[in-house]
């Protein structure tokens, strides 16, 4: 089994303004045809639903019932910035 990429991500909902960070992860091999995405913490308030190997096609139900994608915009967590 190979290594994971890990990173945080900033959930926003557009409807009642909740937002939080969440914690996912994707394999880390270039060959693989499923990217494997999972989310491994997901804030309180948040939830999945309807799950999905692809992070584009993941939806997130807040709270408040609105539903919007995993990935959108890139937002990173204080200290989770990317190191160059």
């Amino acid at each position: 089994m190979g290594a994971r990429d890990r990173y945080s991500r900033k959930l926003e909902c557009s409807k009642c303004g909740a937002s939080a960070f969440a914690d996912a992860s994707e394999d880390d091999d270039p060959q693989r045809k499923n990217a494997g995405f999972k989310v491994d913490r997901m804030p309180q308030g948040f939830s999945t639903d309807r799950p999905s190997a692809d992070p584009t096609k993941h939806m997130i139900r807040c709270r408040c019932g609105s539903v919007f994608p995993f990935k959108r915009k890139t937002v990173y967590a204080t200290g989770g910035e990317p190191r160059g």
